[in-house]
């Protein structure tokens, strides 16, 4: 399929539809077949951990009661959402070259993305500012941190990232302004694009400051125990558990930096110049790391934290003693017919 340049001054659409052929830039099978398979692969993996991730959470009284875990919990739901929707709509459009019944529809599935993956980032931020809280001030930790607030800290989160992933439906679009429209994205104003990757160097550049604050507490608590390795007591099982934490979170904030500046890097290149077709490809290739970043999330949190090891061990414990349990069953039946059967 021949690939059809975008005008330099495109900025309106006289009708609902686009020429969304011109957004289809995957030009080989081969292109095709790889991102097909990267997204199935990253999208079913990432779907899988999550989803365990939630079981272990929700399926532990005591887990389920901190306010942490209600955060991570908040950022698995977001990487399932986002998996779903973006594997759907992006092998859809890309490789089966499907366009949906109207603009509308189309925007629709966008702000669902949208919603998802900033919704992911925002998750990540408020882990990292719990973890900011409990290693600045451990003392009044539990106080300032309640599930209520947690709950409600969400509930906004949640909100606010539908509300603002649903501006280009409810009319900030470059048909309904007759505006300049973006190159890697149907009908997607390119000042509102501008605004979210705004949005979203803000979230990532509060995640960096905070995660500076708590490497630098932890580095400090390495020191202090170091010093005092006689002294036992909660005091030092606090100071590791912090520790633990925060090495974990920044491994997790590593990956997301790692992820997702491609993308942001090709998007601000897109509202200052030009993207050609080459371009355009690595671009749809490097979406497929957002999906690699929510799929090694979990990996990350199975490593570090040793409450959900612990949980994941006792429910494969569970699971092996009822495998073992349905095993046994059919022989014992077989054992008794077989008997009946000689007598």
């Amino acid at each position: 399929m021949d690939i059809c340049k975008i005008q330099e001054n495109t900025s309106q659409c006289s009708t609902d539809t686009m020429p969304l052929e011109c957004f289809m830039v995957l030009s080989t099978q081969a292109q095709k077949i790889s991102i097909a398979t990267l997204c199935c692969l990253f999208g079913t993996l990432c779907i899988l951990e999550n989803s365990l991730v939630l079981y272990l959470i929700f399926s532990s009284p005591t887990i389920r009661k901190k306010p942490s875990y209600l955060f991570i919990s908040s950022l698995a739901l977001a990487d399932i959402l986002a998996s779903i929707i973006f594997v759907t709509s992006f092998v859809n459009f890309h490789v089966f070259n499907k366009t949906d019944s109207s603009k509308e529809l189309f925007l629709l599935k966008l702000g669902g993305v949208n919603t998802s993956f900033t919704a992911s980032l925002s998750s990540l931020l408020l882990t990292a500012l719990d973890r900011y809280i409990s290693i600045s001030r451990p003392s009044k930790y539990k106080s300032l941190v309640t599930r209520r607030r947690a709950w409600v800290a969400l509930g906004v989160l949640w909100v606010t990232c539908v509300a603002i992933s649903s501006l280009p439906l409810l009319g900030w679009n470059c048909c309904t302004l007759s505006s300049a429209c973006s190159d890697l994205f149907p009908f997607v104003d390119k000042n509102y694009l501008s605004s979210w990757i705004f949005l979203v160097m803000v979230l990532l550049a509060s995640i960096v400051c905070a995660y500076a604050h708590v490497l630098r507490r932890a580095r400090q608590h390495v020191a202090y125990m170091g010093k005092h390795q006689a002294q036992g007591g909660k005091q030092n099982a606090r100071m590791r558990m912090d520790v633990m934490l925060a090495k974990t979170l920044v491994m997790v904030l590593t990956v997301l930096m790692a992820c997702w500046s491609p993308v942001l890097l090709l998007m601000v290149y897109s509202i200052f110049g030009k993207l050609s077709n080459p371009l355009r490809k690595v671009f749809a290739f490097c979406s497929t790391l957002c999906l690699l970043n929510s799929m090694v999330n979990p990996i990350i949190y199975a490593l570090r934290s040793k409450e959900l090891y612990s949980s994941l061990r006792m429910a494969l414990s569970q699971f092996r003693r009822q495998l073992r349990a349905t095993e046994d069953s059919p022989d014992a039946e077989s054992t008794h017919k077989s008997s009946a059967i000689e007598t």
